[in-house]
């Protein structure tokens, strides 16, 4: 299960990204762009994702992952329930989305996260690249 503090911990250090507080719903953006949201009870996070492949994204994970609502079906965008997304699945999809409102020289050279992340994961609580220390 992952949270909002999860998500805002991965976010923090991501060039040109930043927290908002819409409606009392957190959302992530770059520039006016959001490319994570939360509901207002924090269930669920939408997030940025390529028309073309979430109707195969819901179908193959359909506990997993749900379609926006019909209004918002224009955007590239899709649900994913909090308690059924782990860390790793929760920075690949955070790090995707951001990745499709930024510029490619931003994001290619902010390096592997990912792989920081997941380091930073095997060190230990409270060490590695995100945790501040």
């Amino acid at each position: 299960m992952i949270t909002v503090e999860d998500v805002r911990a991965f976010v923090r250090d991501m060039p040109r990204a930043y927290e908002v507080l819409v409606r009392d719903r957190v959302k992530f953006r770059v520039g006016q762009i959001v490319f994570v949201a939360f509901s207002h009870d924090e269930t669920v996070m939408g997030f940025g994702f390529p028309k073309e492949e979430r109707q195969m994204l819901v179908e193959t994970e359909p506990d997993k992952f749900m379609l926006p609502r019909e209004s918002d079906m224009r955007f590239n965008w899709v649900h994913a329930r909090c308690e059924a997304l782990d860390l790793d699945e929760m920075r690949e999809l955070v790090l995707d989305a951001w990745r499709m409102v930024v510029p490619k020289k931003v994001w290619t050279a902010y390096g592997d996260p990912l792989t920081e992340a997941r380091a930073g994961d095997a060190a230990g609580p409270g060490r590695g690249p995100r945790s501040g220390s």
